[in-house]
């Protein structure tokens, strides 16, 4: 079919793909710098991470649409345009959307969720990706109604409603969509390629680490003055981005991607490592690019429960999601992070006393250390596996 995407095995996102992502850039501003923000309170850190579900799900659905079919064919660009304009009324509602905005919020999920599914079951009449996204409808639809019916709801009620949406989008894919009379899609249904959906993800990664940039620029920017204190919490914030980007960066991701590429069912890899483990990275810098607020915005102060949490748990909970990323793509133990998440678990009760700039300077140097580890260990491993290999080897056998 002329609408499916060729997967020529260069570079896999195209100008309308990253022209998308720049309304999910402002989701993720209006998410750490709006709403986490305002509300500091363990409800409001709940319903942080149920908006970032909400906006995890929106995009990487999405993603998974634009794998199969072929962003430059004009009808697939339109309705790329059209779900920016939807999510851009979807975060235009980010900071109240537990307030008057519930259900500009809710029925802009349901358009997104449903309204591409629809398009997609039209595009791909005759093709045999179409029963995959007749499943994918069904569950959007469930999902969709509860998220309007949640947006007409107050309180707990639309709070309850809309983790059911959010639960049963996750559902659906760990499910393979099962609908009674249309069955389940395998993962190795899923002709996918791996490397698109790689490319993508660490876009999203990007926008999430950009946030925490435009967090420390317009803090910076919005003060009465720079002086020594000022400039030292710019360096300490972005110093802790650098080391975000550096521990995704420098070595995982690329050969992740080629992983992915090479793998006998990229389906599955890409919906457990890409699809399931990526918003707990994103969560991670999220928390982080809120907590870089507090620093360049009061340097002094006493960091407080809630920043330290921003801080030292928003460092852990990305280094935990990374880790699981590293345990399923290679299989093995991050021990780095591993240590690394205690220590930072570890100094939360300490940090709510100390100053935001020492809390930001030593969730930070944690970081940054996992960073620098990084190249030491992996070499130490590769070696390690050398020697094992060699061991087994029919001379060494015989040498012994």
């Amino acid at each position: 079919m002329a609408i499916l995407r060729k997967h020529t095995g260069t570079r896999g996102e195209t100008n309308i793909e990253v022209f998308f992502d720049l309304v999910y850039a402002f989701a993720i501003t209006q998410l750490s710098s709006r709403f986490l923000l305002g509300h500091l309170s363990i409800e409001g850190a709940l319903q942080a991470v149920l908006l970032l579900a909400m906006i995890w799900l929106g995009w990487s659905y999405t993603m998974w649409l634009t794998n199969w079919l072929d962003p430059g064919h004009i009808s697939v660009r339109l309705l790329l345009l059209a779900l920016m304009l939807t999510s851009l009324v979807f975060s235009s509602g980010i900071p109240d959307a537990f307030g008057a905005r519930g259900l500009a919020v809710g029925g802009a999920y349901a358009a997104i969720q449903i309204g591409r599914s629809v398009f997609a079951v039209v595009a791909l009449r005759g093709d045999k990706l179409q029963r995959n996204f007749e499943r994918i409808l069904a569950w959007c639809v469930v999902s969709g109604t509860l998220a309007i019916i949640g947006g007409l709801q107050h309180g707990l009620a639309r709070e309850v409603l809309w983790l059911l949406a959010v639960s049963v989008d996750m559902a659906g894919s760990a499910t393979g969509f099962f609908v009674p009379g249309l069955g389940r899609s395998t993962t190795k249904d899923w002709s996918i390629d791996g490397q698109h959906i790689a490319e993508r993800c660490q876009s999203f990664v990007l926008i999430a680490i950009g946030e925490s940039i435009v967090v420390i620029g317009a803090g910076l920017a919005s003060g009465p003055n720079i002086g020594l204190r000022e400039l030292a919490a710019i360096v300490v914030a972005f110093a802790g981005s650098v080391g975000l980007w550096w521990v995704y960066f420098d070595r995982s991701a690329e050969v992740a991607q080629s992983v992915i590429a090479r793998h006998p069912n990229p389906g599955s890899l890409g919906r457990s490592a890409y699809h399931s483990i990526h918003p707990i990275m994103i969560g991670g810098i999220v928390a982080i690019a809120a907590g870089d607020h507090a620093i360049v915005s009061h340097p002094d102060s006493s960091a407080g429960v809630a920043t330290a949490l921003m801080l030292a748990g928003g460092s852990a909970l990305f280094l935990a999601g990374h880790a699981l990323f590293k345990v399923t793509v290679w299989n093995v133990t991050p021990w780095s992070r591993v240590v690394a998440i205690a220590v930072l678990l570890a100094f939360i009760p300490i940090a709510a006393g100390l100053p935001d700039l020492v809390v930001g300077a030593v969730a930070a140097g944690i970081v940054i250390a996992v960073a620098i580890s990084d190249p030491f260990l992996s070499q130490r491993h590769e070696r390690s596996v050398h020697a094992a290999k060699n061991s087994r080897s029919p001379a060494a056998a015989k040498n012994r």
